[in-house]
């Protein structure tokens, strides 16, 4: 039986986000959703109040015999802006923010590792706020929210497309 890993990322609307890593060769599937908050079981409602504390975020199921943990950090590098403070584009509120949240010290110390690089490499010229933070509860979205993108594609979603 194919052991599958997931990873859950969040930087900014969840669903130019699960489209960029739906794209992926070894993405097994994606769900949309909301982690980080003090509320249990929210609503996309609740979270857009920002007083939840949640994040947007896609959680990624993915084959780490064709695609590596490392990848899927390169993509959400290049789908986002990670110096920008809760808001992406036009979407603003700390549930845009940008992090990344861990399932194991493995994906921990990659994360960092990577955020370091990043911020060395000068791709961007703010500081880079990321947050990297142990995976809490995932809690998904309503079905209207999951592949929104593919089901009403004449909708746009603000996301950086570097890759």
């Amino acid at each position: 039986m194919k052991k599958y890993r997931k990873a859950t990322f969040g930087a900014g609307c969840f669903w130019g986000v699960e489209d960029a890593f739906r794209r992926i060769r070894g993405v097994v599937s994606t769900r949309v959703g909301y982690m980080g908050g003090h509320m249990k079981n929210p609503t996309y409602e609740d979270v857009c109040t920002g007083l939840t504390g949640h994040a947007e975020v896609v959680e990624v199921t993915f084959d780490p015999d064709i695609v590596s943990y490392s990848d899927l950090l390169d993509v959400f590098w290049s789908i986002h802006d990670p110096t920008s403070l809760n808001r992406q584009g036009p979407d603003v509120g700390e549930q845009y923010r940008s992090v990344i949240f861990y399932h194991d010290e493995e994906q921990r110390r990659l994360a960092l590792r990577s955020r370091d690089e990043v911020g060395r490499a000068g791709r961007f010229t703010g500081k880079i706020v990321t947050a990297i933070e142990p995976a809490g509860t995932f809690y998904e979205a309503e079905e209207y929210h999951q592949q929104y993108l593919e089901k009403n594609p004449q909708r746009r979603c603000y996301i950086r497309r570097m890759f």
